[in-house]
């Protein structure tokens, strides 16, 4: 695991009139106030990255369908410096929530054969200006999208 990331099993309720899923408490590890909450969906073989928050740590849940994380260390001081992790979740195989801390890159990519979503919870409303983009090609990773 790369040093400020966070993988935290969710609980899903079985009902006879629909599931519960839950997704972030106040009270959770990785919890560090509320700004925003957005959807996002990514078609089968998309990519979207690179992107590395200066001061947000972001809260992903996918939703609906799988999605692929890819994430880099590239900070100075991290004990992961040079690292990558790769995870993917999904509503039904791997229901939990990506935590990822301030300072690392993050790309992803739809992980099964039908548009995916997933939704990040931040802790201030978006500006564009908090973040860093590279294009895909910038960081050097094999993606294991197959779709």
């Amino acid at each position: 695991m790369i040093d400020g990331v966070i993988l935290t099993p969710l609980k899903s309720i079985k009902t006879d009139k629909g599931n519960v899923y839950h997704a972030l408490k106040c009270t959770d590890n990785g919890y560090f106030g509320f700004g925003e909450a957005y959807f996002s969906e990514i078609v089968p073989g998309a990519i979207k990255g690179w992107k590395r928050h200066n001061r947000m740590t972001l809260n992903l849940i996918v939703i609906n369908n799988a999605v692929g994380f890819v994430i880099y260390d590239d900070r100075a001081d991290s004990p992961t410096k040079g690292c990558y992790q790769e995870i993917v979740l999904s509503k039904k195989d791997n229901y939990q929530r990506l935590t990822i801390a301030p300072g690392l890159w993050v790309a992803f990519y739809c992980a099964s054969k039908q548009t995916a979503m997933l939704m990040d919870i931040i802790p201030e409303p978006h500006n564009p200006d908090e973040a860093d983009r590279l294009d895909i090609s910038e960081i050097k990773y094999k993606f294991q999208c197959t779709f």
